[in-house]
């Protein structure tokens, strides 16, 4: 029509075209679209964090402003629900090879809880809030909290750990060696390449009761040395210290009562944080006179076993502090029983180490994973840092936790143990890839096959027979499968045995085992297939 502007064409209906507002005539092209909702969505994570963060309401305000800008730049929605499909952040999914290292790994570690007495228990992913409220020092921020949905404050667990306590007091239990495996949750800025997750789960085992010091702490550590001995994860090792040690050298160093969790906390970030950073923390962050930090530095830097212990026995300072003195003496104690257990080769007394949480009264440790010379010659980072792979398992004495529970105060005295399972799947998921081994998903131990057609309903009674003897057993969902394409099932999915039938076969009474890796073939009875199957797959 001569000068006329052509008319646009714009999604969704024939109406949402017709009557589409003359600003969506200018409606941005689809790459321009895609890099603002990308933008839209980081301003709102800007926002959601600064809400998090408690800033200025006039700074909101400003950043609320933009996002809502950006987001009529736009303009109108083409009236189709957007609909992305991922997983929420700080989690993911595990496909079946996965899922089958997973299942490696936690049998390793519950064979190890059983192999030393424990009893499994369970508590719900959720908690009172109340319950989870100030137990975890500076990390209580990362709980995830529920809305109210029914007249109860609710939080999902941050760990195994409180919930365990909480059980124990309204239970009025006094002696439990128990292990649970579950997940819990945190609100943490994820690093998933490094097993960092929002949802993961743990591995606990915990010794609760009133025994003799250190028979208990040594065997917690005694685990943690035979689960990583186990998975083959590398070279590894146990540092520990002890809350009341550090609380003693906090007192010395003249550090106030009322600073200890917060420094504590501080001296915690050690093993990731040079100590200038630290210090600033603590000085400048803190409130901590500068000369109590620079004497935190002169004890932290050490590092030993039992000759360390004896030094600071002696120490003029750390000696005439009540507290210090009991933890050391306590120290001693458990060196002598790890010595008999034969895992001093792994264990570092290291006075650096603080471990966060506020519910630790005296053992703490923290295994991990160290590079071997090879590893670290290869990289360009200072040695320091590049020894320290990550933590992978943790724990400590924990004997007032379970007292803040109970209504009259009764404290049941606990030392406990973590296995920090995520990263350990990481690093074996890691390990699998490189060397590219076939990972089996399925435990089946034999394929039931025919070798002519219309033997359908001779399968189906034969896999029966050895599904109700206990036999791990599949079959192809095909009427007439060929027998070629059977034999390929087999070496795909890393089936051992094909049990093949055909017309010969069901006359003589006897079933063919295949042996699928030496393509080796025997007749077997069928009264002694089961038999024969055991046997052939308990080599597997």
């Amino acid at each position: 029509m001569g000068g006329e502007p052509q008319p646009l064409h714009f999604p969704g209906t024939a109406h949402a075209r017709r009557t589409a507002p003359a600003s969506f005539l200018y409606a941005v092209s689809m790459a321009d679209r895609a890099e603002l909702e990308q933008a839209v969505a980081q301003q709102g994570e800007k926002v959601r964090k600064l809400k998090q963060e408690k800033a200025s309401s006039e700074q909101i305000a400003e950043e609320v402003a933009k996002l809502l800008a950006l987001k009529a730049k736009l303009g109108p929605d083409d009236g189709k629900h957007k609909f992305v499909l991922k997983t929420p952040k700080g989690t993911r999914d595990y496909n079946p090879k996965q899922m089958a290292i997973r299942e490696k790994v936690f049998n390793t570690i519950i064979s190890c809880f059983k192999r030393h007495g424990a009893e499994t228990i369970d508590t719900p992913v959720f908690e009172l809030k109340e319950t989870l409220t100030g137990k975890y020092g500076e990390d209580s921020k990362l709980i995830y909290d529920l809305k109210d949905q029914g007249g109860e404050l609710l939080s999902l667990r941050y760990d195994l750990t409180v919930p365990f306590a909480r059980y124990l007091a309204m239970n009025k239990i006094t002696n439990i060696k128990r292990y649970h495996i579950a997940k819990v949750y945190r609100r943490d800025n994820p690093a998933m390449t490094r097993g960092r997750y929002r949802e993961f789960y743990q591995c606990d085992f915990d010794i609760a009761g009133q025994y003799d010091p250190m028979i208990p702490d040594a065997e917690c550590l005694k685990i943690v040395h035979e689960i990583l001995s186990s998975l083959d994860l590398g070279p590894f090792l146990i540092k520990v210290n002890d809350r009341r040690i550090l609380d003693g050298m906090f007192a010395v160093c003249g550090v106030p009562d009322v600073k200890f969790r917060t420094i504590c906390s501080s001296v915690d970030k050690l093993d990731k944080t040079p100590w200038e950073e630290v210090k600033n923390e603590m000085v400048g962050e803190k409130g901590l006179a500068c000369e109590a930090a620079d004497q935190i530095w002169e004890y932290v830097q050490n590092n030993g076993g039992l000759d360390l212990i004896e030094k600071l026995l002696k120490d003029p300072k750390l000696s005439q502090n009540k507290q210090a003195l009991e933890g050391l003496n306590d120290m001693k104690i458990l060196f002598q029983y790890l010595e008999l257990f034969g895992v001093t080769d792994k264990v570092l007394f290291d006075l650096s180490l603080a471990r966060g949480l506020d519910y630790y009264t005296g053992v703490i440790y923290e295994a991990v994973l160290i590079q071997n010379q090879g590893e670290k010659q290869q990289q360009n980072d200072n040695t320091e840092e590049s020894v320290n792979v990550g933590s992978v398992a943790g724990g400590g004495r924990y004997d007032g936790l379970v007292g803040m529970f109970d209504p009259k105060g009764r404290k049941v005295p606990c030392v406990g143990v973590s296995i920090g399972i995520e990263r350990i799947f990481s690093i074996m998921e890691q390990k699998a890839e490189a060397s590219e081994e076939k990972i089996r998903t399925t435990d089946t131990q034999v394929l039931v096959a025919a070798a002519q057609k219309k033997l359908l309903e001779e399968r189906l009674k034969l896999i029966s027979e050895l599904w109700n003897a206990g036999i791990k057993a599949e079959m192809l969902y095909k009427k007439n499968p060929k027998l070629l394409n059977q034999l390929q099932y087999c070496e795909e999915t890393g089936i051992p045995l094909v049990a093949i039938i055909g017309e010969q076969e069901l006359k003589d009474g006897v079933v063919k085992l295949r042996d699928v890796s030496t393509r080796e073939e025997v007749d077997v009875s069928r009264q002694y297939l089961v038999e024969e199957i055991q046997k052939r797959t308990s080599l597997f």
